[in-house]
Order: C-alpha cells, then structure tokens, then sequence
C-alpha cells in the first residue's frame, strides 16, 4: 500500500510541508513541495524505529512510496514555521475506534522514543541556527512544556505550570491527555475545538515529540568524544 501523503503549502509560498496521515509524526517540511516530499521520504528510516515500538514495523516496511492524496494551502504559519498547522480534508469529525488506537499508539511510541533519545544524548548540544542554540535539557522542557500546557488545552485539560517536568508529573500527564483524547471523540468534552481536530492533535503532538527528538539526535556531541 502506499503512504497517504498530504502536501500543505504556505499561503504565500515561502515554505510547505509534507506529511503522511497514516504515520503520525512523520512530517517534513522544506522550501518547496517537492524538497518537502524529498525530505520526508529520506527521514523513512528515521521513522521506523517508531513503527517498531508502535508494534507495525512489518506494516511500516511493507509500504509503497509516497503518494500524495491531497495539496492544499495552509495557515500563515505553515509559511512561516515549515510545519503543518491545519488539519487535512480527511481529519475531521469522530475518529473510528481503530483509528483513534492507532494514532495514539503512534503517539505513546514518540514518547518512548523521545524519552530514549533524552536519555542517551550529551547535555550540551552542537550549536546551530536551529532551536537557537537550546541545550539538551531546555529542548526537554519546551518539548514536555508545549504539549502539557498548550496542546492539551485543546481537549480540556488544564495543569499547573511546569507540572508534567517531574517522572511522575510527566507519566500522569501523558495518561490524562490520552484519556481525554478518548472523552472528547466520545463527545464528554464540552468545549470543542475551533481550527483544530482530534487527528491534527494526535498527528501534531506526535510529530512535535518527535522533531525534537530528531532535533537532539543531530546536535548530540557524545558520538565523537571518543566512549
């Protein structure tokens, strides 16, 4: 089967992303369409270890090429951040109950490997343009920081500020926002959502998690200090 691509190009076409709608988390985006296409399929191997842990690498390494199924224009941030931020055509309204298990355990498989790259990689990071120069532990904190606080919002939760940075604080977190995310595709959350869905949700907290970890992964300076 091929991927299910989405090309999402900024109103004013200074960047575009694309992403798979099947695969939450693997998102890349570039400059143009067709460097953005080029780049999500070349971070393929970058992304199995998440179908891996997600229990799917057999369905992960049966898949076909990219196929893009849908090229829309996005919001002025899309432009501006290289990243997706609207929902496709096809993630909008309930999610089935398969559909809403895959994207989460998509998603938990991002944590794991998140939490696996933060454990493992050096404290100082290689300095560059990207992230401005963050290290490690300030990546972990804007990473946790941004989905506890501002991404769960969306389905109804609120958390004292910088209550996921702990072990414990984090786990309880990560349970919460997964069972909220089942309430409010059941309809038990009141307030709804306005330019957002469920699928963007799941498929952007994913693809956040695992950004940054990548982002980590290329700064590490442990891989040439000789251990």
């Amino acid at each position: 089967m091929p991927v299910r691509t989405v090309i999402e190009r900024g109103p004013k076409g200074k960047r575009s992303v694309a992403f798979s709608l099947d695969w939450s988390g693997w998102s890349r985006g570039a400059k143009t369409a067709e460097l953005a296409l080029e780049t999500l399929e070349s971070y393929r191997a970058r992304y199995r270890p998440i179908a891996e842990l997600a229990g799917m690498q057999r369905e992960f390494d049966a898949a076909g090429p990219l196929e893009v199924v849908e090229d829309r224009v996005g919001p002025g941030s899309t432009d501006f951040w290289g990243i997706s931020f609207a929902p496709s055509s096809t993630e909008q309204g309930p999610m089935s109950e398969a559909e809403l298990e895959r994207g989460i355990t998509l998603l938990q498989a991002c944590w794991v490997f998140f939490d696996g790259v933060a454990a493992r990689v050096s404290p100082e990071m290689r300095k560059g343009p990207r992230g401005g120069g963050r290290d490690r532990d300030r990546i972990i904190r804007h990473t946790i920081r941004t989905e506890s606080e501002d991404f769960a919002k969306q389905v109804g939760l609120r958390i004292p500020e910088e209550a996921a940075l702990t072990p414990d604080g984090l786990r309880q977190h990560r349970e919460t926002y997964v069972a909220a995310m089942g309430a409010y595709n059941d309809g038990k959350v009141e307030r709804r959502m306005r330019s957002w869905t469920l699928p963007f949700l799941i498929r952007h907290s994913a693809f956040h998690t695992l950004d940054h970890a990548w982002e980590m992964e290329d700064k590490d300076l442990s891989a040439g200090d000789g251990d």
